[in-house]
């Protein structure tokens, strides 16, 4: 048996285990998200049932259904009407942009075709102190550096710098970013078995230098839009720090706020 098919009773120890105290519908939530974790249903799987995952916890079906409507609010989870419950996946295009926020002044409806993706470089090199710990990692440890610039409607937007953990995307390569043409977080799920689930930003104007400005194809210290994202796995372990770099001429930064 699982480690989080345990009872409450016996529920199972590490991180992200809810405590004893939180409410009944809480600790289902911090099983069903150990079992994410662990890879039990992985990325465009159905999960079980509310009945099913009520009898192996031996709660209500009213409990796991507040636990699996949690899930699904934070984009963990996905109902589908008379088909299940599945686990999100980047590879779904409602969600292939989810954390790209740059939208046209034309409007929503325009139509710029698919994000072109240019591959400069990637090299691997040693994490210094702040990267590592942004990362989660020790001093020194062998992080991968990626370079690309992403153009929108053939016209170079967003200049991006992404550095990755070397243990958990081994094997990676600019050819292997260039070859695939679905989202890069899709790839990161069905690749490396890491599913992003959520991120922070920081945003800030900034000038252009001369290498920015010649790639972005925009005249030295023009003002650009310089956002930090910081990006998860489950339980809050971080996995991609990215800094892009946003001509805004033709686009803006759009964000719902609830």
């Amino acid at each position: 048996m699982p480690a989080s098919a345990s009872t409450l009773q016996d529920p199972p120890t590490g991180v992200g285990v809810a405590p004893a105290f939180s409410p009944l519908y809480q600790q289902i939530k911090a099983l069903l998200l150990q079992s994410l974790q662990d890879a039990e249903w992985k990325p465009g799987e159905v999960i079980p049932s509310e009945f099913d995952l009520a009898a192996r916890f031996k709660v209500s079906q009213g409990t796991v259904r507040k636990a699996i409507d949690e899930l699904a609010a934070d984009h963990l989870l996905v109902r589908r009407q008379g088909r299940g419950t599945f686990v999100a996946t980047h590879a779904e295009r409602g969600v292939q942009y989810r954390f790209l926020r740059l939208r046209p002044d034309a409007g929503e409806a325009a139509d710029e075709g698919p994000t072109q993706r240019l591959m400069h470089d990637l090299k691997k090199l040693r994490a210094p102190a702040e990267l590592a710990r942004q990362l989660g990692l020790r001093t020194g440890d062998s992080v991968l550096q990626v370079r690309r610039l992403l153009a929108l409607a053939g016209t170079p937007t967003i200049l991006e710098d992404i550095w990755l953990s070397a243990a958990a995307f081994k094997g990676l390569s600019v050819e292997r970013l260039a070859a695939y043409s679905g989202p890069t977080y899709a790839l990161f799920e069905q690749d490396f078995g890491v599913r992003m689930v959520r991120a922070t930003e920081r945003i800030r104007a900034v000038q252009a230098d001369a290498e920015q400005a010649e790639l972005l194809q925009v005249r030295p210290a023009e003002p650009l839009l310089s956002v930090e994202r910081l990006t998860f796995t489950y339980n809050d372990a971080p996995m991609e720090l990215r800094r892009g770099l946003y001509r805004t001429d033709t686009h803006h930064y759009f964000n719902e706020l609830n």
